[in-house]
């Protein structure tokens, strides 16, 4: 069994499109069913689960007649959406319902996941829900969303999830059953069963696409998801859905292995999806912050986008994206300061300058 109650008392389940919808657009009520019994036993062995649940669009695109499953536009996407949201909300309470389990629904959009104080509040509510033994049911608000602000997949946000609401284990169930070394169609694919640490060899082996059709994520967005959860001290698994009851027993999957447990804080700017701008630093810059330091002016080289005081940037070195922070300055005045010592910054400024261009308190290693 992945991540059994014993040893996991906080459990998030994704659930993708293919799995809950057939291609004609009907619920696969049975396989549901099913899901739902494995959910009713571990809730009965004291495991408290969260669903992230994808299939709106999908539900929404046949009710609607809707060509390409609802994503021909954004438009109707959005429509699909809200129309196919309904649908997948009383599915989930009914089948929840029979296992004598109360079901929630949470849509969340990205902003409210990347922004610290409304994280927070779905962070407190997630809690809330789980410690009163209700199963909240997540789904991105996409009848809202635009393809600037979006998470794309839901892959990503039951990772942000995990993380909000202080879970110990993530499941994506998707069509496969795991990570191979390349497209699994290729002959001689071998299928990875443990990733102990994600680097670019790992991500190599991901690929784009989403074998259904119907969803928007592919490994690549589950190898970025793992990124997410593992670096908040979470295990995260990639499974089948294609086989009855998925949580029922273990099954071939792929465990990609809970890095150092970071701070509830450092672990959500590691964890974000977008940045304002990002911070360019030379070698010895990098080294030092990599070693704990704060990012200097002195080390900065480049700029790059309109960030303002307080937002969420990336520190770039010569070999790539070192680390996530909170600039301690506008894009402006730090281009101002870039490569300046201390002892200069005072005269270019016409005030006295912040300790540094982003604090190591408000930083997290990538």
């Amino acid at each position: 069994m992945l991540f059994p109650p014993a040893s996991c008392r906080r459990l998030v389940v994704k659930i993708g499109s293919a799995l809950l919808v057939d291609p004609d657009g009907a619920v696969r009520a049975q396989w549901l069913a099913g899901i739902a019994a494995d959910i009713g036993a571990r809730s009965r062995a004291g495991q408290q689960v969260a669903v992230v649940s994808s299939g709106a669009i999908a539900l929404g695109a046949r009710r609607l007649g809707l060509a390409k499953g609802g994503r021909a536009s954004l438009e109707d996407a959005q429509a699909a959406a809200a129309t196919g949201q309904i649908a997948l909300s009383r599915i989930w309470a009914e089948v929840l319902g029979a296992e004598g389990l109360t079901a929630a629904q949470m849509l969340v959009t990205l902003g409210d996941l990347e922004d610290r104080r409304r994280y927070l509040n779905a962070a407190a509510t997630l809690g809330r829900l789980l410690g009163l033994g209700v199963v909240p049911v997540i789904n991105e608000n996409d009848s809202v969303a635009t393809a600037e602000i979006r998470f794309g997949d839901n892959d990503r946000l039951a990772a942000r999830v995990a993380q909000a609401a202080g879970a110990h284990g993530v499941v994506l169930l998707s069509d496969i059953d795991g990570l191979y070394d390349r497209n699994p169609a290729e002959p001689g694919a071998v299928h990875i069963s443990t990733v102990a640490r994600i680097d670019a060899k790992v991500e190599a082996m991901a690929d784009t696409r989403s074998a259904s059709g119907m969803g928007s994520g592919g490994m690549t967005s589950k190898i970025a998801a793992a990124r997410i959860a593992t670096g908040a001290g979470i295990p995260l698994a990639i499974a089948s859905g294609r086989v009855d009851r998925p949580l029922g027993e273990a099954r071939r999957h792929t465990l990609f292995a809970a890095e150092r447990v970071a701070s509830a804080r450092k672990a959500w700017l590691a964890g974000g999806i977008t940045a304002a701008g990002a911070i360019h630093v030379d070698a010895g810059a990098a080294r030092a912050i990599v070693a704990g330091g704060s990012l200097l002016a002195a080390g900065a080289v480049r700029i790059e986008g309109a960030f303002g005081r307080g937002d969420l940037v990336t520190i770039e070195g010569p070999a790539g994206v070192v680390a996530r922070g909170l600039s301690e300055y506008d894009a402006a005045d730090a281009a101002r300061l870039l490569g300046r010592q201390s002892d200069e910054q005072a005269a270019i400024l016409g005030h006295e300058p912040r300790a540094a261009l982003v604090h190591r308190n408000h930083l997290a290693l990538l």
